[in-house]
């Protein structure tokens, strides 16, 4: 009679202090991209439609605390073994993989730098974080959603040719079931070129992000886009973010390293309804630092809240 009550007010504690975590990672997800030298060249497209939409997504990510990680009782640890896709990463799988990434990475880079106008600012930031992390400290990328195409060619414009030959190191990035794998030729291709499953509805729980969550256990680089689908209004505005960022990042046996990005233009390079990317087009993209949160993860394991 006595351990029931003992039980529930301590499920009642760590709810609360789970609860407490996101909060606090949710805190901690800010970005700073445009320094006094970005600003000044920025100037150039003050009072534009340019300037305008760049700062509503500035102001959107410096205050993303209040849309990412909300609190529910449903979220809980969940540890995921290295291994769990050892079937799907086959010797044959890893050969096709390091064919196909490099050369899809490298006709993006080419399309996007020589078919259209690329400004980039703070590159040198995630090419730090691909090349020069600690070893086994994984990688989180997390943009806003605009273009069906987002990924692979912002990814590849931010990173030389050179970068793009390691398709081992390159990243892993997560796609709905029912749009990549809708069959076994569209599931093969996305298979190689380094794109995991997810389905939308099943929560952050599924196969899909177990999966993302064994890549970063591996010291891998994972991208994800924390809005979960497109903007709906062409980019002029960002969704809340949900879940699936925060569960990776608690749930990886090494806390990852994030590297937050914001872009514009992708939605005239790849309208909504269309086939094939346009080429003419400017895309500017803006890096921000990374950010690191072995410092809250560990206090809340000094606090049991894991």
């Amino acid at each position: 009679m006595v351990a029931r009550p003992w039980i529930e007010c301590r499920g009642d504690l760590l709810a609360e202090g789970a609860k407490s975590l996101q909060l606090r990672l949710r805190d901690r997800f800010r970005v700073a991209v445009v320094d006094y030298h970005c600003r000044r060249n920025l100037r150039f497209f003050r009072g534009g439609y340019f300037s305008s939409t760049l700062q509503r997504w500035l102001d959107r990510f410096s205050d993303f605390r209040r849309d990412s990680l909300p609190s529910s009782s449903t979220f809980y640890r969940k540890r995921v073994s290295k291994d769990i896709d050892a079937e799907d990463d086959s010797a044959l799988t890893r050969i096709l993989q390091a064919v196909t990434v490099p050369v899809i990475g490298n006709v993006c880079h080419v399309f996007m730098h020589g078919l259209n106008r690329i400004q980039i600012f703070g590159a040198e930031k995630l090419q730090h974080a691909v090349l020069h992390r600690p070893e086994n400290k994984s990688l989180i990328t997390v943009s806003n959603h605009v273009a069906a195409m987002d990924d692979p060619l912002v990814i590849a414009s931010l990173l030389p040719p050179s970068m793009l030959l390691d398709a081992n190191g390159l990243r892993w990035t997560l796609c709905a079931s029912d749009r990549c794998f809708k069959n076994p030729v569209t599931s093969a291709f996305f298979k190689y070129v380094k794109v995991l499953p997810v389905s939308r509805g099943d929560g952050i729980y599924q196969k899909g992000m177990d999966l993302a969550i064994s890549k970063l256990n591996r010291g891998g680089w994972v991208h994800i886009f924390p809005e979960g689908s497109r903007s709906r209004d062409g980019g002029k505005t960002m969704g809340s973010a949900k879940r699936g960022i925060g569960r990776l990042i608690l749930d990886s046996d090494n806390i990852p390293l994030v590297v937050p990005f914001v872009h514009t233009g992708m939605q005239d390079v790849m309208p909504v309804g269309a086939k094939f990317p346009k080429i003419g087009k400017t895309v500017t993209i803006l890096v921000g630092d990374p950010i690191g949160f072995d410092d809250l993860i560990d206090e809340g394991a000094d606090k049991n809240i894991s």
